[in-house]
């Protein structure tokens, strides 16, 4: 089944492609964006992770490579479009936020050790059987590849079709994708200070303050709703298209949208985002297990009522809804 669950995804992407590129409009974009995210994640993190050992230079491809679709939408769609040029605009944010970062943090500075999410996955290749870890390495890597080049690429491939003003459903997902992006750096900023204010204190405290009282992960979640309007942004050019273009490619292009709110909330709550957060937090902050019990994981909420007695941090990482994986301190 671990073998199963490892190509799965790769049949998916060769789905996805083979519908995009048997169209006449999305399928150049389609041929060179394959071309650019493959020189993306081969120069970004397959030879450095082949090099060093560490997949956390995947957090340099990936960014990047969203870049490189927000430039691909200003040259293959029509720049006189607000919408197209909306979608190009939040494309190109995204991955100019975690892009710079990622150079700033991973090249120029020179990663020191592996992230502690990309430390986590070994543990899951370890669970699942798998013991050649450089061939592990750039499997993951060509996932994330291969998300790029094809259904993450979806909104960008339609952004580029489009034509004529603004309607009320693009303005409504443009404006919620900004508050998404507001509070996303917002929950940032908070954290870094709050850590900052911490480590002047020589103490490991979990932050609680501002938004990160009403979820332990806002910033996943606000991330995860950029996605969710940019999907918004997408779907009048997808109605357009219905029942002028042939139906199997409009359907892939259908599930490909609702795949990626699945697939970035998979990813920012399983994959690289909570739960492998919360496996180290656990063991860093001694408050950490009471705060998980009083506060939502991934969607905002009200905060509940402490119990009488919190218990002790877990032995081995998250409980409810995590992952069991073997200790290997």
């Amino acid at each position: 089944m671990a073998v199963v669950r490892r190509i799965a995804p790769f049949a998916i992407y060769a789905v996805l492609f083979a519908g995009l590129v048997t169209q006449s409009g999305p399928a150049r974009f389609a041929v060179v964006n394959l071309a650019v995210q493959l020189a993306v994640f081969g120069v970004g993190a397959c030879l450095p992770a082949h090099r060093t050992g560490f997949m956390s230079y995947v957090d340099v491809a990936w960014p990047w490579g969203l870049v490189a679709l927000g430039v691909q939408v200003l040259v293959f769609g029509d720049t006189g479009s607000p919408a197209a040029m909306a979608t190009a605009v939040i494309y190109l944010l995204m991955g100019l936020r975690m892009g710079v970062w990622s150079l700033r943090f991973m090249v120029l500075t020179r990663l020191p050790v592996e992230l502690p999410r990309y430390r986590y996955q070994r543990r899951r290749w370890e669970r699942d059987g798998f013991r050649g870890e450089r061939l592990s390495l750039q499997v993951e890597i060509l996932v994330q590849c291969g998300a790029n080049a094809t259904v993450l690429a979806i909104p960008a491939l339609l952004a580029a079709e489009r034509s004529g003003p603004f309607d009320a459903l693009s303005v409504t997902a443009a404006a919620l994708w900004a508050l998404a992006w507001v509070a996303e750096s917002a929950a940032d900023r908070q954290k870094a200070r709050f850590t900052r204010r911490s480590r002047r204190e020589g103490v490991h405290r979990t932050c609680d303050a501002g938004l990160w009282r009403y979820s332990r992960h806002p910033n996943y979640f606000a991330q995860w709703m950029q996605w969710n309007c940019l999907i918004l942004l997408s779907l009048p050019v997808l109605t357009a298209r219905w029942g002028e273009e042939p139906l199997v490619p409009d359907l892939l292009m259908a599930f490909g949208l609702a795949w990626i709110s699945w697939t970035m909330y998979h990813t920012l709550v399983y994959y690289t985002g909570a739960v492998p957060a919360e496996h180290f937090s656990l063991r860093k902050r001694p408050d950490y297990d009471l705060y998980r019990r009083t506060t939502n994981r991934f969607f905002p909420g009200p905060r509940r009522p402490a119990p009488a007695a919190a218990g002790t941090p877990a032995a081995v990482g998250p409980r409810r809804g995590g992952e069991s994986l073997p200790d290997r301190r």
